[in-house]
């Protein structure tokens, strides 16, 4: 163990660091372990502003170490199933939509599958309460994920146009989504329901279709999705036997520094071009 960040990235033991810090010290502290020739996986979101994010990019890419985004969703074997299914058999997509709602019941439900966490009297925290500024916090926490998932099944995001509503506490955000590719698509994001937990998605394409839910990341369960193809006429519906995104994120993380596989977590220009598309949200 180490308590002294600078310490711990001069040992030559330590390979690669895990950074998941409040948000605003994320790209200062990738920036120092690439300094220091680390592999680094970074939680989401990659930082804070596009001109942050933008600098840190250039210098992962001159380093040629392997920057890893925390977006664990996209190890669900569930939507690794319909990625690679819709870009195999679907065709040109015409149009996605997916939603997030976050619940009220939200922080029982994940304080009953998590361990109590033990706090240190000489923990460091920024200054303030990241947290004070609801519409920051639920867009960089929540609606990285939404936009990033809209990425990795719709692709690449060329325009939104986004509308919020504020009312008794509960925040809702509908965005109309261009796709580079001329599909169009809708996302919306409400923090939080009074009700359960929901998040799934929907994606039509020129040789079918494909839905799911996916559960609250917690539960380790691996996404219900069904793919259908006009190819054969069948649904599909796989079962991911092994869910846990977090460990397998670092299981992917690790394979593509120590074996050269190719990254399947985002790299830097995804944690990049998410936070563009949050701050254009926003």
């Amino acid at each position: 163990t180490y308590s002294d960040y600078a310490a711990m990235l001069a040992d030559p033991q330590v390979e690669a660091v895990v950074i998941a810090t409040a948000d605003a010290f994320h790209v200062p502290l990738t920036k120092q372990a690439i300094a220091a020739g680390k592999h680094v996986l970074v939680e989401k979101p990659m930082g804070v502003t596009v001109e942050e994010c933008a600098e840190l990019a250039q210098l992962v890419k001159a380093s040629g170490l392997t920057l890893q985004v925390g977006y664990m969703k996209r190890f669900d074997p569930g939507l690794e199933f319909v990625h690679d299914f819709a870009q195999k058999e679907l065709g040109q997509r015409l149009a996605f939509k997916s939603c997030y709602h976050d619940s009220i019941y939200r922080y029982t439900m994940t304080d009953n599958l998590q361990v109590i966490p033990v706090a240190s009297p000489q923990a460091l925290r920024p200054e303030g309460n990241p947290k004070a500024d609801k519409r920051r916090y639920f867009m960089l926490t929540h609606g990285s994920h939404l936009v990033d998932t809209a990425r990795y099944l719709g692709g690449e995001i060329e325009r939104v146009n986004a509308r919020l509503v504020e009312r008794f506490g509960a925040y809702c955000w509908y965005i109309a989504v261009d796709f580079a590719d001329g599909s169009v698509g809708h996302l919306d994001l409400i923090v939080a329901v009074r009700g359960d937990w929901r998040e799934d998605f929907q994606l039509e394409a020129e040789h079918g279709n494909a839905a799911g839910k996916i559960h609250l990341p917690w539960f380790h369960k691996t996404s219900e999705v069904e793919v259908f193809s006009t190819k054969d006429g069948l649904f599909r519906r796989p079962l991911g036997e092994d869910a846990h995104t977090y460990k397998r994120q670092i299981e992917g993380f690790a394979d593509t520094i120590l074996t050269g596989a190719p990254q399947l977590g985002a790299n830097v220009d995804d944690g990049a071009e998410g936070v563009r598309i949050l701050v254009a949200i926003s």
